[in-house]
């Protein structure tokens, strides 16, 4: 297994979090990964192997590249083989202005777009194991889009606070943060991101409970409520059990379990 980050460039920090390159061998690994939600939208682009989600009807085979918006619930993803893929992290209220596309809901989303076409020269790159150039060719595909883009600066001070925040702080302060009356802020938010700032803001405090309890499994929970600002434990067991189908004891437990195959780089996928 491998993994490699790249910081987005100074022009690029208010719209995109940053880019990663992971790569794992599934021959003698079980195929599925489940991803559990954050506060983040995700652009993968895939090498080698195909990822294919888990639905109802069975497995749909998903295109290079795809988003995976907020999640509401975990998604089940299976790949086999040598799978690499490079990841764009963009915060949610920004990505669809990025990619010039309607916001929506959806978890998973097949999309045809302009930025399919960095698929062949990526997988050259990828092939000849220039992973940084690979990285260095999507940024600046971002870097020539954002340079055509207009700033909403409403957006990017509300967002940067809600982070800031870590998810825990009221609609009306990130208002006021943004210059902005609450009514205001919310139809432009929805309008970005397909989601209200208060599913966004709980998302981000999810995720950083989550984040929490993989780097330190034996974390006290009360003092994880306290901390991440959760009424209290039963608050937080609820909260974290929406999003993750989980109690955050559970998936202590099993994180003790898989830590010995899966790398701190890959918190947001675990191994079925």
């Amino acid at each position: 297994m491998q993994h490699q980050d790249k910081e987005p460039a100074e022009e690029l920090r208010e719209v995109i979090k940053g880019f990663w390159y992971g790569s794992i061998d599934f021959t003698a690994l079980p195929s599925g990964f489940e991803i559990l939600p954050d506060g983040y939208t995700e652009i993968i682009f895939c090498f080698g192997s195909a990822f294919s989600l888990s639905t109802r009807e069975g497995l749909q085979l998903l295109p290079s590249p795809f988003l995976v918006g907020l999640l509401g619930q975990p998604i089940l993803l299976h790949a086999a083989n040598r799978l690499e893929v490079i990841g764009i992290k963009c915060f949610p209220w920004t990505v669809f202005d990025l990619l010039g596309l309607p916001s929506n809901k959806d978890g998973v989303r097949i999309f045809e777009h302009p930025i399919a076409g960095l698929q062949p020269k990526l997988e050259n790159l990828i092939e000849a194991g220039n992973i940084e150039k690979a990285l260095a060719e999507v940024e600046q595909y971002f870097l020539n889009v954002r340079a055509q883009l207009a700033t909403n600066s409403m957006l990017f001070k509300a967002g940067d606070v809600m982070r800031e925040a870590g998810g825990n702080i009221p609609v009306s302060q990130i208002a006021a943060v943004a210059h902005a009356t609450v009514r205001t802020l919310e139809r432009n938010f929805k309008q970005a991101s397909g989601h209200t700032v208060k599913d966004v803001s709980a998302l981000i405090r999810f995720e950083q409970a989550r984040d929490k309890l993989w780097c330190y499994p034996d974390t006290n929970l009360a003092d994880l409520a306290e901390e991440l600002g959760y009424t209290d434990r039963p608050h937080l067991n609820r909260e974290f059990k929406r999003y993750s189908n989980t109690t955050p004891a559970a998936f202590a437990r099993e994180i003790k379990k898989k830590k010995q195959t899966i790398t701190s780089d890959f918190v947001a996928f675990i191994q079925k």
